[in-house]
């Protein structure tokens, strides 16, 4: 239970208001005690004045001891709240009115005496004679008279009978509901805050129900955190990353299981690829062995070029591996510096004039008016010109045509490759730069793995550029690339 944010901020909250209450009610208790002690004592700070002055407790410079035993006598049973004390002027206690057993201290502090008599602000505080550590609320007067001379009067105003009858009032009617009425409030306030932090923490309960859900189903199903359109805060920010975040590792789980299938598919067949020239070679290796003596020259000429022939396929095949792993784990850095891709273009073109003349396939050239300066690696711009144009001729048929075209597009150069074939299947098309991947239509052009494309991509990307495929509204099939431009 406390696992949860709403159990913990409860339980926070819960602590917050015992820890609130306790500190509100020391702090309710000292102030109304220090502003009892205020109030009493400004009431009656001229109390020790009126008493000397009242009772003739001087008389010619003298202390009238039968008046100061009256006085005590007399004030104790008109206000048995205050408890009067003779001293003289060093603070020893010479006389009391409280009972002789209950007095504790010989000598009261004049520090807060002095401080009284001089107009300090109250509350000022003197020493209860009853006890060795209490403080009280006071009345203080000089008293001159004879040997005694600076001596004072000094009344507590809050004494003994003082507190207990405060002692009883506290457990009385009004003070136990005045408790009861600050213990609601705080167990209303409590209660109020527990349903607010409820209704707060909903929709993080209910994110965190999605988000559970959504690992329970091994992070293939979703269903998306709903939020209201007028919200828009840190929830509903959080429920909306999250759901972005989740459809995404779902679109990227989708494609890793189709990227293992198409792997396992794909090693397959390349291995598949690689049985087949290898039993080939093997053959005819192990024919030219075995009848090396019964074989005419010219047989034995035919059987070495086909053994050739196929370890040339095996090596062009185990080499577009090798590369391909070097380009995708980016050992194969691009060197990038200023050129004329038309002259790159002229230059490809030239190597593949007499394979097309063999072929019947015409190759044309639309020279650019203006001359693009690119910023891009020199060899691989080439071999990704050689696998486009050498994929073009392969599936052109006699008297076909391969065109070739430079054009500027925003900051980056547009090379396209175009030929009149049978052009690309539709359902191809997403895949034809996959490694591995050859169309079904393609069944007649069996000499390659299908990695001419897929590294023709990489070097490309490696560049900075983009290249796509697709079918031209002629017929045939069309790849283009981008290089970019160099900035003026």
């Amino acid at each position: 239970m406390l696992h949860t944010l709403y159990a913990r901020l409860s339980l926070a909250l819960v602590g917050l208001f015992l820890v609130t209450g306790i500190v509100y009610t020391l702090i309710t208790n000292s102030m109304t005690e220090r502003h009892l002690q205020e109030i009493t004592q400004h009431f009656n700070r001229d109390l020790a004045q009126r008493i000397v002055a009242d009772r003739q407790l001087i008389i010619d410079g003298e202390m009238n001891e039968q008046a100061l035993k009256s006085t005590f006598s007399a004030y104790m049973d008109i206000n048995p709240s205050i408890e009067i004390y003779l001293l003289d002027r060093t603070g020893k206690i010479l006389a009391f009115s409280a009972d002789p057993g209950k007095v504790k201290r010989q000598h009261v502090d004049l520090a807060p005496i002095k401080a009284f008599l001089h107009g300090e602000g109250f509350p000022l505080l003197g020493d209860d004679p009853r006890s060795h550590e209490r403080r009280k609320a006071f009345s203080v007067t000089p008293v001159p008279a004879g040997d005694m001379s600076d001596g004072y009067l000094y009344v507590v105003l809050r004494g003994e009978e003082y507190d207990t009858a405060e002692q009883a009032v506290q457990e009385s009617y009004v003070l136990n509901l005045s408790a009861s009425a600050v213990a609601f409030s705080l167990g209303f306030g409590l209660l109020t805050g527990l349903l607010l932090f409820h209704w707060l923490t909903r929709r993080l309960q209910r994110l965190s129900s999605v988000m559970s859900d959504f690992q329970q189903s091994d992070f293939t199903s979703h269903q998306p955190f709903s939020r209201k359109p007028s919200q828009e805060d840190e929830v509903d920010r959080l429920g909306s990353a999250f759901d972005e975040m989740a459809l995404r590792i779902i679109d990227q789980w989708g494609q890793l299981k189709e990227q293992d299938q198409l792997r396992r598919e794909l090693v397959a067949q390349v291995s598949h690829d690689l049985r087949t020239p290898l039993a080939v070679l093997h053959g005819y290796l192990e024919t030219l062995n075995m009848e090396e003596t019964d074989l005419n020259p010219e047989r034995q000429q035919e059987y070495l070029a086909i053994a050739l022939r196929q370890s040339d396929r095996l090596k062009q095949m185990v080499e577009d591996l090798f590369e391909l792993a070097q380009l995708e784990a980016r050992e194969t850095q691009p060197v990038c510096e200023p050129m004329v891709i038309a002259e790159l273009v002229q230059d490809v073109m030239q190597k593949f004039q007499l394979p097309a003349q063999r072929a019947g396939v015409e190759l044309e050239w639309d020279q650019p008016e203006v001359q693009l300066f690119v910023q891009a690696d020199f060899a691989l711009t080439e071999r990704v010109l050689n696998n486009l144009i050498s994929n073009a001729l392969d599936h052109s048929q006699a008297e076909g045509r391969i065109r070739i075209e430079i054009k500027q597009e925003a900051s980056n150069a547009l090379v396209i490759v175009s030929d009149d074939g049978k052009g690309i299947p539709v359902d191809d098309l997403p895949h034809i730069f996959d490694p591995f991947y050859r169309s079904q239509a393609s069944g007649s052009h069996r000499g390659h793995a299908g990695l001419g494309l897929a590294i023709a991509r990489r070097m490309v990307e490696l560049q900075g550029g983009s290249i796509s495929a697709d079918n031209s509204p002629s017929g045939g099939a069309m790849f283009s690339f981008t290089l970019p431009l160099v900035s003026s």
